[in-house]
């Protein structure tokens, strides 16, 4: 990057205008939620389904609703045919000045079947991704980075692209982002340890311009939770590659340790208590089909927590005393079983609550095990599936822990969050689902139930973004503070990031 690019856009800041967000693969916008809290301006987005592009434009682009829900609206775009130049054009800046900051996470499905090739190597064999399209996802985001040059890059993604086929993907980006001008860094980050009340355990990439000459640290964890064993497993698993790196990656950053002089993690109870009680499936009046948002309804009249509070006053999102999107999925079968399982319960508990409810109300009325209405009444009380095979299918949550993962399979069906409270005896609603992954009260989802379940497990929690946002934010600040002489002739030039970690390459 030339230097005068990089003096422009670190004098812009310093001038006190907001950094440059851009988006990439931004589904519902989590990620720019969290930047947006961080004062940051969210520039531009690129997002490929239609719902979630349309959440975002609705939430961040000044959009009203019935203009992203009005017939022919597609805010959509496929990042493989939308070059960064047409991506920041409404900025009407040199392309190279447009934006700050590049944010996103690279879906990383078929990388490992691109071959061993590393991603730089595929920069310089252009066909190399012609036996997956797929691939052309990474080379899309790189390309964004050549070309807008940002003086920070955030990349997300699960914990197995740490291990993906024998690979570790973030070691793989962070060699390309060195040849493209970066220093970078990744790590493992749960959200619980981030005021999130939700165990979410994700890769964090982060690179910022050589010329900056700032030592990359990521986020000291807020709060303490001592995660489950299979937490814990899952972290294994994933750096299992990473052992076999231990004394050469310069890449790997260890894991900031949560200490249990924290604040404890935010419990499902103090997520949820605030919102209203559903109990209107538990009469019969509920009814199964595709619901939208349109019925507002007030919070309890109870005193939300500190995190409830913060969900109904986040700045730019703060709602009126009432709430939408609180509608849960009709299950009629089942809600005696959510009723009876107790927290911590899962498939197996639960088929073995409905055998024994199955069992009681057939001595009731003295069925008999050979009889049809014997088995017709089994399929009206106990689930088809097999627990041996499907043990994690369900859970009910504990109202004083944090929740489990929230994935987008919630847009198919919600039996992995089942409510604490056994007597509203039902799965969890869109607006809760919202309030384990930290979106704010104030924002909206657009599209039916299952899609906005979906925009909301595919997200990364805003809180989580704002940690990472703030980090980012100091640096660039810090940098924007120095003198441009001081900028040219800062004495940590002459050893550079790698050796202000020379004997520690793994230290947090």
């Amino acid at each position: 990057m030339r230097t005068g690019t990089i003096q422009a856009k670190l004098q812009r800041h310093a001038a006190g205008q907001p950094l440059r967000v851009l988006d990439l693969f931004a589904g519902c916008g989590g990620m720019s939620l969290g930047f947006h809290r961080a004062g940051f301006q969210i520039a531009g987005a690129i997002e490929f389904d239609r719902l979630a592009a349309a959440s975002h434009a609705l939430n961040f682009e000044g959009c009203t609703l019935d203009e992203v829900t009005a017939p022919g609206a597609n805010f959509a775009r496929d990042i493989t045919g939308t070059s960064a130049a047409d991506a920041v054009a409404h900025l009407d800046t040199p392309l190279a000045e447009s934006i700050d900051v590049i944010i996103g996470g690279p879906p990383c499905q078929a990388f490992a079947r691109v071959g061993r090739a590393k991603l730089r190597e595929i920069q310089d064999h252009p066909d190399a991704y012609l036996r997956d399209p797929r691939a052309q996802l990474y080379l899309s985001y790189l390309d964004y980075v050549q070309a807008l040059k940002p003086l920070a890059v955030l990349v997300e993604n699960v914990p197995d692209v740490l291990n993906h086929g024998g690979l570790n993907i973030a070691h793989e980006i962070s060699e390309t982002l060195t040849s493209l001008g970066y220093d970078c860094r990744y790590t493992l980050l749960n959200s619980v340890h981030y005021g999130v009340p939700q165990m979410r355990e994700r890769m964090f990439l982060l690179a910022l311009r050589k010329e900056l000459k700032e030592t990359i640290v990521f986020p000291r964890p807020t709060h303490f939770f001592q995660l489950p064993r299979g937490y814990a497993g899952t972290r294994r698993t994933a750096l299992k590659t990473l052992e076999k790196l231990a004394h050469t990656d310069s890449f790997f950053q260890e894991t900031p340790l949560a200490d249990a002089s924290l604040p404890p993690a935010v419990t499902a109870a103090e997520a949820l208590a605030d919102l209203p009680l559903i109990t209107a499936h538990l009469d019969g009046s509920l009814k199964r089909g595709a619901r939208r948002f349109t019925q507002s309804v007030p919070y309890r009249d109870i005193s939300p927590s500190a995190y409830g509070h913060l969900m109904r006053h986040w700045p730019g999102f703060e709602t009126p005393g009432a709430i939408s999107d609180h509608v849960i999925r009709s299950l009629p079968r089942d809600y005696r079983i959510f009723r009876a399982m107790q927290p911590g319960d899962q498939y197996p508990e639960a088929v073995a609550v409905a055998e024994r409810l199955f069992k009681d109300e057939a001595k009731r009325q003295r069925l008999t095990a050979q009889s049809k209405a014997y088995k017709e009444l089994r399929k009206d009380f106990v689930p088809p599936y097999d627990p041996g095979k499907f043990p994690n299918k369900w859970r009910k949550m504990a109202a004083d822990e944090p929740a489990r993962t929230l994935m987008a399979h919630l847009g198919k069906d919600s039996y992995s969050h089942i409510h604490y409270d056994g007597q509203q005896a039902r799965t969890i609603s869109v607006r809760e689902a919202a309030r384990l992954q930290s979106f704010p009260d104030g924002f909206r989802f657009v599209g039916t139930m299952n899609p906005a379940f979906k925009q909301i497990g595919n997200a990364v929690p805003p809180l989580m973004a704002y940690a990472l946002a703030q980090t980012i934010k100091a640096a660039l600040d810090n940098v924007a503070a120095r003198s441009p002489h001081e900028r040219r002739h800062d004495p940590r030039a002459a050893s550079g990031l790698h050796a202000a970690y020379s004997g520690s390459s793994h230290g947090a």
